[in-house]
C-alpha cells in the first residue's frame, strides 16, 4: 500500500491481475479476422506479417446464415430505409416495428404466446434468469452445475437461494426437489452444453418439475436453428417445447446475426418486460438486425437443407479425425472437442494450426472448461467442404506429431 501522502500505483493492480493470467497460461489473445461473404469459412487472417488466408474451424456461426442472402439483404435494405441504430431502449422510441415483427417469429418458433428479444444471449440469460425469480416469492433456483456463466451470474442476481445438481443427474436433481418441498422452485439447465457437446434429459427433466411443482427454464442457445423441423432447437426435436415453461435462445449463432431471447406465456414475457433493468435501461437492437434476424429465423423454419449439410460434415469430421487417432470426445452434437488437457499445449496447437497450416481454431481453457480438459472446439458447418476436411485432419496430426501430445482412440464423454 502507498504511504499516505504518496501516490498509489492503481496501474500495477492491472499489471498484476495481468501476469497472474499470463503466469497460468489463460492469457487470450484475439486474432484479427476478416469474414469474407460467399466463401465462408474461408477468411482473411490480418496476422503480425500481413494479411494471410485462412480456414475457421470454431465458429459459433454454425450454419452460415451470417452470409446468406436473403439476411444480408434483409439487413442492408432496412439500413437504407430506417437507418442504423434503434433510437433508445424499448420503452423510447426504440420499439422498432422490425423487432416487434421478430418477436412475433420467435414465439411462433417455439410454440409460445410471446417473445422477447434481448441485445444479447448473454443478456437474455442474465437478466431473464434474475427478474423471474425475483418476481416469484420465496423462490428455489436447482440449476445444473455445467451451466453457462450467463445463467451463473443470473442465479446470482437473482438473490434467491439455489441448489446446483450435478450435471444432467436425475436423481441428485430429484433429491433437491423433494428436500425443497412445496416452496416455488425453478429448474435452470440447457439443452446442448458447448463444451462437451452432450444433451441434457428434457423430459425426465420436465416430469420431476410436473411431479414437485417447479417451473421449467431452457438455455437453446446452441440448438436453436439447428435441430428440429423448423430449427426450434432439441426441445423440438423431441417434443417437449409445450412442456417448458421459458426458452432461451440466441440470434448470433445459428440464427448468424446478433441478439438473444426468450419464449414464453404472455404472462411471463410481459412481466420480465416491466421488470428487467438489463431489458429497460439499454438500448434496442437496430431495426436491421432485428430484420435480418427475423429473415433467418423465417429462412430456417422452411429449409432443413443448411441442417443436414451440417450433420452430414460433422459426421465426416467425426469420423475422419477419429481415424486419424486424435483424441476426440465423443458427443451426439455438432461440437467436435479435441482432447489436448493442458492449457499450454492447448495455445501451441493453436498457434501453430494457424501459422503452419491457415486452420483456426481458438484454444479453450479455464475457466470456459475445467484445469486439465483444455481443448480444441471444432464446429463443423454446412460449408466446410470434404476437401476442407481432409485438410484439417492432416494438420491436426501434424501438429500433435510436432508437438508430441498424445494420439489416441476416441475417449468417452463424461457423464
Amino acid at each position: 500500500m502507498a504511504a499516505s501522502g504518496e501516490m498509489m500505483d492503481y496501474q500495477e493492480f492491472f499489471t498484476s491481475a495481468l501476469e497472474r493470467l499470463q503466469s497460468e497460461r489463460r492469457y487470450r489473445v484475439f486474432a484479427d479476422i476478416e469474414r469474407l461473404a460467399g466463401r465462408y469459412p474461408d477468411a482473411i487472417w490480418h496476422s503480425p506479417a500481413g494479411p494471410r488466408p485462412i480456414t475457421v474451424w470454431c465458429s459459433n456461426d454454425y450454419l452460415g446464415m451470417g452470409q446468406n442472402r436473403d439476411v444480408t439483404r434483409a439487413m442492408v435494405e432496412t439500413a437504407w430505409r430506417i437507418g442504423t441504430g434503434a433510437g433508445g431502449t424499448r420503452n423510447i422510441s426504440g420499439n422498432s416495428h422490425a423487432i416487434v415483427g421478430l418477436e412475433i417469429e420467435l414465439a411462433d418458433l417455439h410454440g409460445k404466446e410471446a417473445a422477447l428479444v434481448f441485445t444479447s444471449g448473454y443478456v437474455s440469460n442474465q437478466t431473464g434468469i434474475s427478474t423471474l425469480a425475483k418476481l416469484i416469492p420465496n423462490c428455489l433456483i436447482l440449476s445444473d452445475a455445467l451451466n453457462h456463466n450467463s445463467m451463473i451470474e443470473g442465479v446470482r442476481q437473482s438473490g434467491c437461494e439455489k441448489a446446483i445438481f450435478r450435471h444432467n443427474d436425475l436423481d441428485h436433481l430429484e433429491e433437491l426437489l423433494r428436500a425443497a418441498g412445496d416452496r416455488p422452485k425453478l429448474i435452470a439447465f440447457e439443452s446442448v452444453y458447448s463444451m462437451d457437446g452432450d444433451i441434457s434429459p428434457i423430459h425426465a427433466i420436465c416430469d420431476l418439475a410436473e411431479r414437485y411443482g417447479a417451473m421449467t427454464y431452457l438455455d437453446e442457445v446452441h440448438a436453436v436453428g439447428m435441430y428440429g423441423p423448423r430449427g426450434g432447437g432439441i426441445a423440438e426435436r423431441e417434443g417437449a417445447m409445450h412442456r417448458i415453461d421459458v426458452i432461451e435462445g440466441t440470434l448470433g449463432k445459428a440464427f448468424g446475426v446478433m441478439g438473444g431471447y426468450i419464449a414464453a406465456t404472455r404472462a411471463i414475457i410481459d412481466a420480465v418486460r416491466s421488470f428487467a433493468p438489463g431489458f429497460i435501461f439499454t438500448t434496442a437492437l437496430p431495426p436491421a438486425v432485428a430484420a435480418a434476424a427475423t429473415a433467418s429465423v423465417r429462412h430456417l423454419k422452411a429449409s432443413a437443407a443448411e441442417r443436414q449439410k451440417q450433420q452430414r460434415q460433422v459426421a465426416r469430421t467425426k469420423s475422419v479425425l477419429s481415424a486419424a487417432g486424435l483424441p476426440l470426445l465423443d458427443t451426439v452434437t455438432h461440437i467436435v472437442p479435441v482432447m489436448v488437457g493442458d492449457a499450454e499445449a492447448c495455445k501451441a496447437a493453436s498457434d501453430r494450426l494457424l501459422d503452419k497450416h491457415g486452420i483456426y481454431i481458438q484454444p479453450i481453457n479455464y475457466p470456459t472448461v475445467p484445469r486439465g480438459t483444455e481443448r480444441l472446439r471444432i464446429t463443423p458447418g454446412p460449408f466446410h467442404t470434404d476437401a476442407h476436411v481432409d485438410s484439417l485432419a492432416r494438420a491436426l496430426v501434424e501438429v500433435w506429431t510436432a508437438l508430441n501430445l498424445p494420439l489416441a482412440s476416441k475417449i468417452a464423454a463424461a457423464e
